[in-house]
């Protein structure tokens, strides 16, 4: 309920912030630790990247060089699809060729689960419900349990139970919870516990609901992603805000960004999505203004150029490329460093200090000679 701020003009507005019960910033849900390869997610443990390869997976050379890409842009841990006996027959050489975590995504058969785990991976991602009758499922859990690997449970809004999606809908945050917990019923009953869970569809809404719904119940980790999130563009505005709608409430132990695209884009994506929540902090984060009438310099290409021209900077710096002093070291506190726009000229800044004056064309040269003295 809103309250009337004017009827409490002699309270003291820290009191009444206390009162309201602000938590900030939020705390992390507690959620089981779960290894996967040399990666350990939930327990507070950092919140991992992971992506999925769109090549043959039976294309070794083709499905390694690819993993390759993703680890080199940041990827923490990596998915394959195992559609066939031929693709589960080559996981082992995959796996001996990477350094990365491997996950086996299987549906339908048991038999493909039980062929990975013996190859070698480090995760399999199933649908208990589409693996077939229970005993089915007990092999692929005994098989696991032997191999000291973890199971994610997946629900997808493709793959939701038929009598759920009659009683509720598609779109319905029920029908995921009610299907999770039916699944990890069948784990629970044969003493599995590593288990991982993802709740995915592409509404928003209905992701966030059953997530949180979800996050009462249990105390295992979650998987974040939206599925069938969209293109590159759509798909990453539609990522961040489920995703990070999640992460802003505590929720989450690792994510996946779904795109159409290069699965490298969703690696870039999912580590912004960790950096604007401050959830991660590494590289240079740009802070730039959006222009406006008081813009006297070319300010959106060069904001461009010093982003594209330190990618390859690990140490955590925030850089401001701003087009006015208005803009400038006021409205940047919060940057290491960064340059203000004036007529034709500029001013270098560290922290909110003035430094020096320079002439437009310098702006981007001594920006860059200075972030490089910083992050040596």
């Amino acid at each position: 309920m809103s309250r009337d701020i004017s009827k409490d003009r002699d309270t003291n507005w820290r009191e009444l912030i206390v009162q309201n019960g602000l938590e900030y910033p939020v705390k992390r849900r507690k959620a089981r630790a779960v290894k996967i390869g040399d990666v350990i997610i939930g327990g507070n443990f950092p919140i991992a990247i992971q992506s999925m390869t769109n090549t043959d997976t039976r294309d070794v050379k083709a499905t390694v060089a690819q993993i390759k890409r993703l680890e080199e842009a940041g990827c923490e841990i990596v998915r394959v699809a195992v559609l066939d006996e031929e693709a589960a027959a080559v996981l082992g050489q995959i796996k001996r060729k990477i350094s990365l975590p491997l996950v086996a995504d299987i549906h339908y058969s048991h038999k493909l689960a039980l062929k990975a785990i013996a190859e070698g991976i480090d995760k399999v991602r199933i649908n208990p419900g589409n693996i077939g009758p229970e005993w089915k499922v007990a092999e692929v859990v005994k098989a696991a349990q032997g191999a000291e690997i973890p199971i994610r449970i997946g629900v997808n809004s493709g793959s939701l139970p038929k009598d759920l999606l009659k009683e509720f809908g598609h779109d319905d945050p029920r029908a995921f919870v009610g299907a999770a917990l039916r699944e990890l019923e069948i784990l629970e009953r044969h003493n599995f516990r590593d288990t991982v869970i993802s709740l995915k569809t592409t509404n928003v809404n209905c992701a966030t609901a059953a997530l949180n719904m979800l996050a009462e119940l249990v105390e295992y980790p979650f998987h974040l992603g939206i599925t069938e999130a969209g293109t590159q563009f759509t798909g990453s505005i539609k990522s961040a805000v489920g995703i990070g709608a999640n992460l802003a409430r505590g929720i989450g132990d690792t994510l996946r960004v779904s795109l159409t695209a290069d699965p490298v884009e969703e690696i870039k994506v999912g580590k912004q999505i960790l950096k604007s929540l401050e959830l991660r902090r590494e590289g240079v984060e740009i802070i730039s203004c959006p222009t406006c009438g008081r813009c006297q310099i070319d300010l959106i290409p060069l904001a461009l150029r010093i982003e594209e021209k330190t990618k390859h900077v690990k140490k955590p710096l925030r850089v401001a490329v701003m087009g006015c002093v208005v803009n400038g070291p006021g409205e940047a506190r919060v940057a290491d460093l960064g340059i203000a726009g004036g007529k034709d000229r500029g001013i270098l800044f560290v922290k909110d200090k003035p430094q020096r004056t320079l002439k437009e064309e310098e702006l981007e040269a001594e920006l860059l000679a200075e972030i490089d003295r910083l992050t040596r």
